[in-house]
């Protein structure tokens, strides 16, 4: 059933033109609806991770509540991703990226309006569910609107606008937090409200509605073990730094892993699973899905604990943390593409196996700095966070084509469905472990003292705090960090490893193929 405005805007028999659903007077629209779609996914996590501190003084919730706030939603979108691009499929691309998208505004309000932390949890859960289907109907729906010929340039500003507001966004909202204060990090969520009415404005408004183009299974069991595994897994790691929870992690860690399993086994037997393991036998995929993991691990974990550190440790201002994210998104931005020419000629191998390594350098050096006590944001973080945003520039665009070449055409799909996944499932243990792991080094760090009035790790200090105990905790919290980028320098070495070991270092077979057209 169809709405009104629907109805009375676009009618259901548009003319198909070039192969595709949509006129190319209303592409424009397409265009603009996915941008807007994508910053609101963009923009929240990385906002969210600089407003952390201001939401656990504002709520008063723990270490334990701040990874939840943050892992609810990745565990929602890890888990049922490859269900939500599945779900275009069946019902069609805008119907089920309309209702991604309102799912996820509603949950943004609901978030916004939250006065705890477990209420603020279960909605970022359901916001991560939204986001599942939003995120792939976004560049899935630039695709199906756009023929061949004009599809490029269309992803080309899509990827640039999505770019520009990863960058921006962190800037701005640290402005905003830094000028009107703490609470004001409801608006973090509630701006979404806007930006999402006006994408389903266009969407229901300006755009025809696209056939469904196949009766696939959303395969809702296997999202449901998939939920189920790694939210286990997640409970577990985090319990370790909650006070009082730590008896459950083991049993939590082993409900995950038998869980894990489980899963591995329905997928196995599904007629159309969520995820096509069979890809996993290929050497190259699964060497490259697991430098991913890796990488993704380690980048995560920094840039949820790093903002923690330098505004509830060092008290720096939001408004200058909030430029730790521009280098990753300008390096990106500018660099992909020439990155992935150059991987085109020598082999996605060397630009991925380096890139890990610049990573591992820029996170070994945050160790350093910490460890050293060295507070000094422009001199000293700043220009490592640009180092690793240059690595992560290598780094991107060859492990999408590594990704891609290690398969069959037919394959391409489900195989960059899956590599995002991974991606997100690293996220979510580092926020997991990581953060274990920092509570049980800032803990020690303290000696063991119950010293009273000392916050927890990335707990902003209480005004009055005496001299001495504030200098007690700035160590502890440098010890903490300094852990942390220890342990996700050495991951990115393994990741550079593996990817020089496993993908191939050959020139692409179609350059080779345009090159020398006998061979």
């Amino acid at each position: 059933m169809h709405s009104p405005s629907e109805a009375a805007a676009v009618p259901l028999a548009s003319p198909v033109t070039n192969g595709t659903f949509c006129p190319q007077s209303q592409r424009r629209f397409v265009l603009i609806a996915a941008i807007l779609a994508s910053a609101l996914g963009f923009i929240d996590g990385s906002i969210l991770a600089i407003a952390m501190p201001a939401i656990r003084v504002d709520l008063g919730a723990s270490l334990a509540e701040a990874q939840w706030i943050s892992n609810a939603y990745a565990l929602t979108l890890s888990a049922l991703i490859l269900a939500g691009g599945a779900a275009g499929d069946r019902f069609g691309l805008r119907r089920a990226f309309v209702a991604g998208i309102a799912l996820f505004i509603v949950a943004s309000l609901a978030c916004a309006l939250a006065p705890n932390a477990a209420v603020l949890i279960a909605f970022r859960a359901i916001q991560g569910i939204g986001a599942a289907i939003m995120v792939p109907g976004s560049l899935a729906i630039i695709a199906k609107a756009y023929p061949k010929k004009e599809r490029g340039r269309a992803i080309g500003i899509w990827a640039a606008a999505s770019a520009l507001t990863t960058a921006l966004g962190p800037v701005l909202g640290g402005l905003v937090l830094s000028a009107f204060g703490d609470g004001i990090w409801r608006a973090i969520f509630a701006i979404n409200l806007p930006l999402g009415l006006i994408s389903i404005y266009l969407l229901l408004a300006k755009i025809p509605a696209d056939a469904p183009t196949a009766k696939r299974s959303l395969d809702l069991g296997g999202g449901g073990l998939a939920t189920s595994a790694f939210g286990a897994l997640a409970y577990g790691l985090t319990s370790m730094s909650a006070s009082g929870e730590g008896h459950m992690s083991g049993p939590s860690i082993a409900a995950g892993a038998v869980l894990l399993a489980v899963f591995i086994f329905f997928e196995l037997r599904q007629r159309e699973p969520m995820i096509d393991l069979s890809l996993f036998r290929i050497g190259a995929f699964a060497g490259a899905n697991v430098a991913t993991f890796f990488l993704y691990f380690a980048l995560s974990a920094n840039l949820f604990y790093l903002p923690m550190l330098l505004i509830a440790g060092w008290g720096l201002s939001t408004a200058e943390v909030g430029f730790i994210f521009l280098p990753l998104s300008a390096s990106i931005a500018l660099l992909s593409g020439p990155v992935g020419q150059l991987s085109d000629r020598i082999g996605p191998r060397f630009p991925i196996a380096c890139g890990s390594l610049v990573v591992a350098l820029a996170f070994a050096g945050l160790a350093l700095l910490t460890h050293a006590g060295i507070h000094n944001f422009w001199a000293g973080t700043f220009p490592l966070m640009a180092l690793m945003g240059l690595g992560m520039a290598l780094v991107v665009s060859p492990l999408s084509t590594a990704i891609m070449t290690a398969v069959e055409d037919r394959d391409t799909g489900a195989a960059s469905g899956i590599n995002n996944a991974v991606s997100r499932i690293g996220g979510l243990i580092a926020v997991a472990a990581m953060g274990s792991l920092a509570a049980w080094v800032y803990a020690n760090a303290l000696d063991g003292n119950a010293l009273s009035g000392v916050p927890g790790f990335g707990e902003p200090a209480p005004a009055g705090l005496a001299p001495a105990l504030d200098a007690a905790r700035l160590a502890a919290s440098d010890a903490a960090f300094s852990a942390v980028s220890s342990v996700t320098a050495l991951l990115c070495l393994l990741s550079a490893v593996i990817a020089w070991t496993t993908i191939s270092g050959e020139r692409l077979p179609w350059l080779r193929r345009a090159e020398d057209p006998q061979g």
